[in-house]
């Protein structure tokens, strides 16, 4: 491929999973600016390192692992301040708030590995058969780990909410 195509490429891509990439920076950041700023410095780092890409059937999961590898390093750099507005758009349609509060802050409470797991899955619905592959594990053993941070939301959610989780 010239370099022409393949930057044509590349542009085409991202503009394909552009809302995937915004929605994973807002996720993070709480905010439409950083969003916006993130999605453009994860274009230029992917730019960058767009030969890393294997097999191109990986090309949304690895922009999307970009973005959320730089909207963590972010997030160590500053303390985190979430805007209304992202709470505003996060509990749309969602008849309680302090639900949506208190699950966004759980998932703070996650190791970035299990974040991103738990957002690759839920968040952009990957499938286990994706999840695995990417991971190069076996599907059970995704299923293994997503069920294991699920169960560490669960006690994070209920310690949040001052309740126990008894089993």
């Amino acid at each position: 491929m010239s370099d022409r195509t393949e930057d044509e490429y590349f542009i085409a891509v991202v503009q394909a999973y552009r809302q995937d990439l915004y929605r994973t920076a807002y996720a993070f950041l709480k905010s439409e600016e950083a969003a916006l700023e993130a999605l453009q410095e994860v274009t230029y780092r992917a730019y960058k390192k767009r030969k890393q890409i294997r097999q191109s059937n990986y090309t949304k999961t690895w922009l999307i692992r970009v973005m959320i590898n730089y909207c963590q390093d972010v997030l160590r750099k500053q303390t985190r301040k979430p805007t209304m507005a992202y709470y505003d758009e996060l509990t749309d349609g969602a008849e309680d708030f302090s639900e949506t509060l208190l699950l966004d802050w759980a998932i703070q409470d996650l190791s970035e590995d299990e974040q991103t797991l738990i957002f690759l899955k839920y968040f952009h619905g990957y499938t286990y058969e994706e999840l695995a592959n990417h991971y190069r594990v076996a599907p059970g053993t995704l299923k293994s780990r997503v069920h294991v941070c699920l169960d560490k939301l669960r006690e994070l959610l209920n310690e949040k909410k001052g309740g126990r989780h008894d089993g």
